[in-house]
């Protein structure tokens, strides 16, 4: 969990308590303000932690949000929209392309892993959408393989791992892991053998 300054806290509850609260965080999403825009950003992640219900009409804008030049708005709304995906998966596909400029992110290690994290999420829950996110999530399990964030990364693929994904998907994501399911070592090894496992069920 997100550590949250005792002004955030208030304005999560608000945000929860209040609509025109939550209108205005959106509306800061927007704004001119660098700093406005990450404190809005970080907010809104934690009312959808709450509460992701009552950002679902707002979903729209936190995909154009994916827009914004700095990292932190960016990986902020795309762990609001990874939780919005089982309450509107479709306006969560308009995320996508947001998701892969964010997953090859050279600079953020923070917005890479939040990108990862949305496609597994998303992917999971069709086979259509897996076939949408399959090649996006193979070029970066290879760009970011020994990166700091790769660990967690893993967790999001094992999840995905056991969603309703295509055949043809199950079988490169099994394929793609086999090499550290066999010559890893550590939590790597082991996360990777689950991965084909669960490809292989």
């Amino acid at each position: 969990m997100k550590t949250q300054t005792p002004e955030e806290k208030k304005q999560v509850e608000e945000a929860i308590a209040n609509p025109a609260a939550l209108n205005e965080l959106i509306e800061a999403l927007s704004s001119g303000s660098r700093r406005g825009r990450q404190q809005a950003a970080k907010v809104i992640a934690a009312v959808a932690a709450a509460n992701s219900e009552i950002l679902v009409p707002h979903a729209a804008a936190l995909v154009d949000a994916l827009e914004r030049p700095e990292a932190q708005t960016r990986w902020e709304c795309l762990d609001t929209l990874a939780q919005l995906v089982p309450l509107d998966g479709r306006t969560c596909e308009k995320a996508v392309p947001g998701a892969e400029t964010a997953l090859f992110d050279e600079d953020s290690g923070p917005l890479r892993l939040a990108a990862m994290r949305f496609l597994c999420r998303l992917g999971a829950t069709t086979e259509k959408r897996s076939e949408k996110v399959w090649p996006l999530m193979d070029e970066g399990i290879q760009c970011w393989h020994g990166d700091l964030e790769f660990q967690d990364m893993l967790i999001a693929i094992i999840d995905f791992s056991q969603g309703k994904l295509a055949p043809e998907v199950k079988a490169a994501l099994a394929d793609r892991m086999r090499f550290d399911a066999t010559n890893g070592r550590g939590m790597l090894k082991k996360r990777a053998i689950q991965i084909v496992e669960n490809c292989e069920k």
